[in-house]
């Protein structure tokens, strides 16, 4: 499909953050943009003020005339979106050209010089550090990022047509519709079995994906990772690795050991060997690419990271409140190695809202032990996103296996004066679902503005 011959672009949960992103893509190319979401948040308000139309109800006559029309409008829907969602099928019902967000990606990127990073965690990270990387070191760039990031405030970096930036995305089965000229996968650890059955489903697809690769492609694979590529790792033989790290007031300084020599004292911002993993294979894709050493190492010293990718909220000598948007075990356990390393001997409160029915029931007794680690933890009810209840998995389930004697479920409406009961130096929210639109009340209940 040639997109220059659409006019119209149309999309179906145009608040989701992928989604978003290639609608402030499409609108900065001069189509016609417009779109539904279940509820205003504010990524849609920030697509309202750039003269996108976006309303709320699931209903076709909401829709302008002009997306009306199958020979000028192309529809992009989520996959969260249910088949049942009216709007969604009257466009499949009446001929129009319908694909998911990742179909329109692969379009968009198809003649362009594309760099995917795939994983089950570390995807939003690498990808805007490396997008930041490149845009830094002036390579005529386009990135798609799947989190808002500090840098831009944004989840578009639109810095020209010659190179792309995409999130490859594992759930169902997306990024197989991409074929990129590099790719990194970071990890595989089970996640989506809802989609996957079993963990090793999930292991062959990322291999499927590998094989997606353009000719003379190159894959860039987290060391221990079963699947051959060029390597990276911390502190260890991977072809790319970091070495010699130091914190010096409270910033990461490494050495990079590529497969030809040793790039000394790289800055880093972001705390946490899994962030310093994600800096580094985003450094070798750009360095395979062609990017000097120099302009990387000042380029990555600019770098602010991504909203709610252990975003601090509250940083002082008596209170530090961090939000991260870790929603699965092996997150929750770099999350807390990270504070851990800036604060060894302060007391944590983890705020916890599992994200998902089946990641609960799939993952509960990963989850009990990853927070148990915490002092103290708190739990809000499961966030159904788009599943219904699954009979016998709630939050009280989880809560009574956690090994914690410091520990309460608490309501939406009661969590800021739990918090503010507790005694812990450290407060840490974790989450995908909607905890993040309570943090800015907790920040404010914690500084007494209420």
């Amino acid at each position: 499909m040639n997109l220059n011959t659409i006019h119209n672009v149309y999309f179906i949960g145009i608040g989701g953050i992928g989604m978003s992103a290639i609608a402030r893509y499409f609108k900065a190319s001069g189509k016609q943009v417009s779109g539904y979401d279940k509820t205003q948040t504010d990524i849609t308000t920030s697509l309202e003020g750039l003269g996108i139309a976006v309303h709320f109800e699931d209903a076709i006559v909401n829709i302008e005339d002009q997306y009306l029309n199958p020979e000028s409008t192309v529809v992009v829907y989520t996959p969260a979106v249910p088949k049942s969602h009216s709007e969604l099928r009257y466009f499949k019902d009446h001929g129009f050209k319908v694909l998911k967000r990742s179909e329109i990606l692969g379009l968009i990127t198809e003649h362009t010089f594309c760099l995917a990073v795939a994983g089950t965690h570390g995807k939003t990270t690498t990808t805007s550090i490396l997008g930041h990387l490149l845009n830094e070191c002036d390579i005529e760039l386009t990135a798609f990022l799947g989190g808002i990031s500090e840098n831009y405030n944004s989840n578009l970096i639109l810095n020209g047509d010659q190179v792309s930036v995409v999130e490859a995305d594992e759930f169902d089965r997306s990024f197989l519709t991409l074929s990129p000229d590099m790719a990194c996968i970071t990890s595989m650890d089970a996640d989506h079995l809802d989609i996957y059955g079993d963990a090793s489903e999930l292991i062959k697809t990322f291999a499927d994906f590998s094989k997606k690769l353009k000719p003379n492609g190159k894959l860039f694979v987290k060391n221990g990772l079963p699947l051959k590529g060029i390597t990276y790792g911390i502190e260890d033989d991977a072809d790319y690795s970091a070495q010699n790290i130091r914190i010096e007031n409270g910033v990461y300084v490494f050495d990079v050991k590529t497969p030809e020599t040793v790039l000394k004292d790289f800055r880093f911002n972001l705390p946490g060997r899994h962030n310093l993993s994600n800096a580094l294979v985003a450094l070798a894709m750009s360095l395979e690419y062609g990017v000097s050493a120099s302009k990387l190492a000042k380029a990555l010293t600019s770098y602010l990271g991504v909203k709610r990718r252990f975003t601090y909220q509250i940083k002082t000598d008596e209170l530090v409140f961090i939000d991260d948007y870790a929603h699965h075990p092996e997150e929750i356990n770099a999350v807390r190695q990270a504070v851990r390393e800036m604060y060894p001997n302060d007391k944590v409160v983890a705020v916890f809202q599992p994200h998902l029915f089946s990641r609960t029931k799939d993952f509960t007794e990963e989850f009990a032990k990853s927070l148990s680690q915490f002092d103290e933890v708190i739990l809000l009810d499961i966030y159904p996103a788009r599943e219904l209840p699954i009979e016998g998995v709630t939050s009280e389930w989880l809560l009574s296996l956690i090994e914690n004697d410091n520990k309460k479920l608490v309501s939406k409406a009661a969590l800021v004066d739990t918090i503010k009961q507790s005694e812990a130096k450290i407060v840490l929210t974790i989450g995908a679902g909607d905890i993040g639109a309570e943090v800015s009340k907790i920040k404010k209940g914690l500084l007494n503005e209420d």
